[in-house]
């Protein structure tokens, strides 16, 4: 495969121009041999990467060959190991050395299944074509040193069990539990000059750790449900000090409930979710915005007309309770009326449009029409 992405884009008097182009190529070879599936390979990927920011001095060409192997061992029917490594040599950073190993054990029934699995991996982050924050206001962004790619060690569990009950009726409960380990995290930094957007590799590591489960039913006369929720701990630890990271919640809920009306061919969808507290990128204590969210819910509703000949006619509102992070007379954006900060106020704080974190639309209808061909 071959892919190319190329970005002129402007952010008040800014500009941002980027320059990707990547090349990508498998090949792989499959043998069964009694219990063990096999599966070994080679790639290849070129990225040529170039912007005019100041994270890129020059123009830069990676080379990343890479080995893996994986063996799926069937010890039982009902219980599978997964083995995998791979070995990739970036022509910039140098040997990186992947393992995982997986687990999965299912009931006869298949009623049940138990996965557990640990792993690592790496990432090399291009900052502002994943962060455009750092681009959108009035901060210096600063480099303090040569970004190293993030490691990461991670943990998870997952169990699903189904219930069949009497009348057709369907009932799932799925639960994970995961935990990840960073080094060398690119955590961008809004606090310690509020003139600037420090980016750096974390002295420290991070954590991100969390529970969710999710409930699904569905009964044979139209009604689905399905709930679900996740608690969150993502923190930072740098000179043994804990901080919880910016614009990350530690609750979320969602919801849809549905219903079918056979007999007219219409669908009733009810979704929505809940986003628990989470810490905002504030200018010091002299910003009179809150420097922490209060917890908030996006509620839809959406009616769905089937006809026979594949045609749909739906519509619907969105977020039912019209809100917004504005209500309350809250400025979310930092001298809005001044961007190009053109006025010489020293009371006045910088320009910051960072202080985004939900939807700025209300409540609003939709009417659509959908034709299926098959």
């Amino acid at each position: 495969s071959v892919n190319g992405h190329d970005q002129n884009s402007v952010y008040g008097d800014m500009q941002y121009l980027a320059d990707q182009k990547i090349a990508f190529g498998q090949l792989t070879w499959r043998k069964e041999v009694k219990n063990h599936d096999i599966l070994t390979g080679l790639a290849y990927r070129y990225t040529y990467y170039n912007d005019n920011t100041p994270a890129t001095e020059q123009s830069s060409h990676t080379h990343l060959p890479g080995l893996f192997i994986q063996d799926e061992i069937t010890i039982h029917p009902q219980h599978k190991v997964l083995l995998g490594a791979r070995y990739d040599y970036n022509s910039v950073h140098g040997s990186i050395v992947s393992p995982r190993v997986n687990y999965k054990w299912n009931s006869k029934d298949n009623t049940q299944v138990l996965r557990l699995g640990i792993g690592n991996g790496y990432r090399v982050a291009n900052v502002f074509t994943e962060d455009h924050a750092a681009l959108t206001g009035a901060r210096d962004v600063v480099f303090t040193e040569d970004l190293k790619p993030e490691t990461s060690w991670n943990g998870n569990i997952n169990y699903i069990k189904k219930f069949y009950m009497d009348g057709g009726s369907v009932f799932a409960i799925d639960a994970s539990a995961f935990y990840t380990y960073f080094d060398n995290k690119i955590i961008p930094d809004y606090e310690s000059d509020i003139n600037k957007i420090i980016y750096s590799n974390l002295d420290g590591h991070a954590v991100s750790k969390g529970v969710s489960l999710n409930l699904d039913w569905a009964h044979t006369s139209g009604l689905k449900a399905m709930v679900g929720a996740t608690l969150m701990d993502v923190y930072s630890v740098e000179n043994d000090i804990k901080e919880w990271q910016m614009l990350t919640e530690k609750m979320m809920g969602t919801w849809t409930i549905g219903y079918k009306l056979k007999r007219a061919n219409l669908s009733i969808d009810y979704t929505g979710n809940v986003i628990g507290p989470m810490r905002l990128p504030v200018l010091g204590p002299e910003d009179p915005r809150p420097d922490k969210s209060k917890a908030w819910s996006i509620q839809n509703i959406q009616l769905t007309k089937h006809f026979h000949n594949g045609l749909e006619i739906f519509g619907g509102v969105k977020n039912l309770l019209n809100w917004t992070p504005t209500r309350g007379g809250i400025e979310i954006i930092s001298r809005a009326h001044d961007p190009f900060e053109r006025i010489d106020d020293p009371n006045l704080l910088a320009f910051d449009p960072s202080y985004v974190y939900g939807p700025n639309q209300g409540i609003r209808g939709f009417l659509g029409v959908r034709y299926n061909l098959f």
